[in-house]
């Protein structure tokens, strides 16, 4: 997990504020402050926001600029793959749960006979799979096809979409997520 105090005590550092500057101007206490700066308690989203308005940034801004460095290995084997999903109708396997930086939602998903995502649903990223065995009805707005192995899709996931295993066996998807906020 990257550290947070250490990026907003960098951050409050460039706007040469002191501790008690900052509290003043947020209404969080400097104890606080300092606390959260030293890594020994995790602000909740409310503390955290007042002191990034006070820095004159956004928490989206200030957790898109924060990276951390943590070692990871870039390989994963079967067992490393978490299940984000049911698993009874339609499995999510999700590659790279524990990346420090991950940009992207990477998934291995599997719809039993007749699995259905149901009412389509929106979220803003773009997302991309390709069809891997099975046939999979994918609707996107007011377009519906049917794909099978070797096909695949991309869409602005902001419009509708849903998925639904019409074919008479397990389909079988690799997709793709970015930014992750499936």
């Amino acid at each position: 997990m990257a550290q947070v105090g250490i990026h907003l005590k960098q951050l409050r550092m460039r706007r040469k504020l002191s501790v008690r500057e900052l509290a003043q101007r947020s209404g969080i206490s400097h104890a606080t402050i300092s606390l959260v700066e030293r890594d020994k308690t995790s602000p909740s989203v409310d503390t955290l926001s007042a002191m990034l308005d006070a820095l004159g940034t956004t928490l989206v801004g200030f957790f898109d600029g924060l990276q951390t460095t943590l070692p990871y290995s870039p390989f994963y084997d079967e067992e490393d793959l978490v299940e984000i999903g049911d698993q009874d109708t339609i499995s999510y396997r999700m590659l790279g749960m524990n990346h420090p930086n991950r940009h992207i939602l990477m998934l291995k998903e599997s719809y039993a006979v007749g699995a259905d995502t149901g009412e389509a649903f929106s979220h803003r990223s773009q997302e991309a799979g390709f069809i891997l065995s099975g046939q999979v009805e994918v609707t996107v707005g007011d377009q519906t096809r049917v794909l099978g192995p070797g096909q695949g899709y991309y869409f602005d996931s902001q419009m509708p979409h849903r998925f639904r295993n019409v074919g008479p066996g397990t389909a079988e998807i690799i997709s793709a997520v970015t930014p992750p906020t499936y």
